[in-house]
């Protein structure tokens, strides 16, 4: 299998590619600025508003898999019209499709979020978020939308390293006491995005199916029927030793109080 990861040289995006190789997979990767440093992948440069470059590289790759875990941050041009750009050309080629997607879709006006709540952002990067989904879902109606959360691992992200120095006193600053998140391992969220949906009748879903990742344990999932009959499936209820042991650090230096502002835990 040929797999494109579109933000390669992110956070998630190296991760992905790992373990994509691991697998014995063959791996393209793009990257806005400069690639990243591993040597396991075919690099291309990308900018996703530009939509020749974009089928020129789909064009040489060939891919039967495209991930897409680039970060646009608020940034309408990449964040919403770059993944519908990337859905349209995917379906062109008749390429599988997961678009990575945030938990700030939501307010965080509930206490609990699933599968079968609609977005209500209040941030521009929500917003930019929830249109993608939407308008991924439109032109690619068989593509997965997995929506995740602060991730972390390996002391690598910049979630972590906030948290840490804040912890230690070597950074001067101060957290939101009324959002509480769930993050997750970025070695977790990758290993539920790659071929543990084969079990479900292929790599990926085969009808549009909305993950929530917070709490990556894949080993186990549950399913819910939405009123308009899409069948959403959510990874399991449990989280890893290793997401766990980041989380007792997060809630030292984050304390939980009666208001929430963000949430994405079952």
């Amino acid at each position: 299998m040929t797999a494109l990861i579109i933000g390669g040289s992110g956070f998630l995006g190296n991760e992905l590619i790992r373990q994509a190789r691991a697998a014995g997979h063959t791996t393209a990767a793009t990257y806005a600025t400069r690639p990243g440093d591993t040597s396991q992948a075919e690099w291309y440069a990308l900018d996703l508003r530009d939509a020749g470059r974009l089928d020129a590289v789909m064009a040489e790759v060939r891919p039967h898999l495209v991930v897409d875990a680039s970060s646009g941050k608020a940034d309408w041009a990449t964040t919403t019209e770059g993944p519908v750009r990337i859905a349209m050309a995917a379906a062109k080629c008749g390429s599988r499709l997961v678009q990575v997607s945030s938990d700030a879709v939501f307010s965080g006006a509930r206490v609990h979020y699933d599968e079968t709540c609609l977005p209500d952002p209040i941030t521009p990067y929500g917003a930019a978020k929830a249109a993608a989904e939407t308008g991924v879902l439109v032109v690619h109606p068989e593509a997965v939308v997995a929506r995740t959360s602060l991730i972390i691992g390996y002391g690598r992200s910049v979630h972590e390293r906030l948290v840490h120095e804040l912890a230690a006193g070597t950074h001067n600053g101060a957290l939101f006491t009324d959002d509480i998140r769930c993050p997750v391992h970025v070695a977790d969220l990758a290993a539920a995005l790659w071929p543990r949906s084969r079990r479900r009748g292929g790599y990926w879903c085969p009808s549009p199916r909305w993950w929530r990742c917070s709490r990556a344990g894949p080993a186990r999932g549950w399913a819910a029927r939405t009123p308009c009959g899409r069948r959403l499936w959510s990874l399991g209820r449990t989280s890893s030793a290793r997401t766990r042991s980041v989380r007792r650090t997060w809630t030292t230096v984050h304390p939980r109080s009666t208001r929430v502002r963000s949430t994405n835990c079952a």
